[in-house]
């Protein structure tokens, strides 16, 4: 009897589990532990729908992967029973190395390391914990494997797993202007010369999924309240170091957080992924309760304003904020807090957000036409996605006690 397994999701309905590996990955404690992790850190202090998980977004990103290469095979691609199983563990387990708050906390725990470096080395525990069935997932995920459109599926910027999250986040947050019309691009999908491309008539929806992006960076991920608050949780943590480095034993937490904070997990990571994969949100939220009420202010201030959201004032622009500026408003901080201007540096700061419409630089998006040329979506006649829109947009912001 063939396995089968479904799963009701909110955003597509039944999805099917239709392989034994897969399903034993998707009950593994890597992978459950995700159902810990928010997809969208904070932002649900902004749109209080928005508290779905990295879990969630992942067996998403796995159905609509099963739907394109349904499409793909339909068109003649060749993908065999194998190729198909490892490109979904791959995108199963593409965000399986994200720490607590995703995005949010990226480098603060551990430096100069992304997400995805990890979760290479979660896929390579697994392969030895499953005798080596992962080594194809490995090599599509990685893109050393010969056919270079599955890994195009995985990561790239017409990727399922964008897909996935704009999709899933849209509706979540209730922000329309990120829905896509995610059934169409599929459909519209094929492959030319071993890469992902889109048929011609595909084009407005490719512009409508490109748009729809840009707005939600602004709208959701970017929102300068999101922003504000994902930031108060970096400077706790920072906060909550630099007194561990004070000798500030007042700090430690049950788990293995303030290792990380403290440098002792640090180096080879893969000598700590037992640590790191019991760590999630549920530590970081018991972190900041118990440092609510701590002596040191600039930190108990910062805990209690994240849990009981009064944020700091954040003002965005698109220039460089003013050293007098940022200077008056790091005084103003310290005074209505009773702290020093050195303290106050914890509640006074500045950053910058970037978004583009569209990097042709980093990987294109190929629009087959229906005499065999290719263009770049950028290049089509009466192109909406031009060179300008390609362009970088910084906004500045600054961060104060109001």
């Amino acid at each position: 009897m063939a396995f089968r397994k479904i799963i009701n999701d909110p955003v597509y309905g039944f999805i099917t589990i239709d392989d034994s590996l897969i399903f034993e990955i998707i009950t593994h404690p890597y992978f459950q532990r995700l159902r810990r992790i928010k997809q969208m850190a904070l932002a649900y202090l902004v749109y209080p729908g928005a508290v779905h998980t990295r879990l969630h977004h992942a067996l998403g990103a796995y159905h609509l992967m099963g739907l394109a290469i349904t499409e793909l095979r339909n068109k003649g691609t060749d993908i065999s029973k194998e190729e198909e199983i490892a490109a979904k563990i791959a995108i199963l387990l593409h965000d399986v190395g994200h720490g607590p708050f995703s995005h949010a906390l990226e480098h603060v725990l551990i430096e100069n390391m992304h997400h995805e470096e990890i979760s290479l080395l979660l896929m390579h525990e697994l392969n030895e914990q499953y005798e080596g069935r992962l080594t194809l997932a490995i090599d599509i995920f990685t893109g050393k494997y010969p056919k270079k459109f599955l890994h195009q599926l995985i990561s790239g910027q017409l990727d399922v797993d964008r897909m996935d999250y704009l999709t899933r986040d849209s509706f979540f947050t209730g922000v329309n202007e990120g829905v896509i019309g995610y059934d169409r691009i599929i459909k519209m999908l094929t492959v030319h010369n071993g890469e992902l491309v889109v048929e011609e008539k595909g084009i407005y929806s490719i512009e409508k999924f490109l748009v729809a992006r840009r707005l939600m960076y602004w709208q959701a991920y970017l929102h300068k309240t999101v922003l504000a608050a994902e930031m108060m949780l970096v400077k706790i943590l920072e906060r909550a170091k630099y007194l561990l480095l004070q000798g500030d034993t007042s700090i430690h937490t049950d788990g293995p957080l303030t290792r990380f904070l403290s440098g002792e997990l640090s180096g080879d990571m893969g000598k700590h992924l037992e640590q790191f994969t019991s760590l999630d949100d549920t530590d970081v939220i018991s972190a900041l309760k118990k440092w609510y009420h701590h002596t040191d202010k600039t930190l108990s201030y910062l805990c209690k304003s994240v849990l009981d959201r009064k944020l700091l004032k954040v003002k965005l622009q698109a220039t460089p904020i003013e050293e007098t500026w940022l200077s008056q408003k790091k005084k103003e901080s310290a005074d209505k807090t009773d702290t020093s201007l050195q303290e106050a540096a914890f509640l006074c700061f500045t950053g910058e957000a970037v978004n583009r419409l569209y990097d042709p630089h980093v990987e294109h998006i190929q629009i087959l036409f229906k005499d065999g040329t290719i263009k770049d979506i950028s290049q089509v006649e009466n192109a909406l996605i031009h060179e300008t829109l390609s362009k970088p947009i910084k906004k500045f912001y600054l961060c104060y006690v109001g």
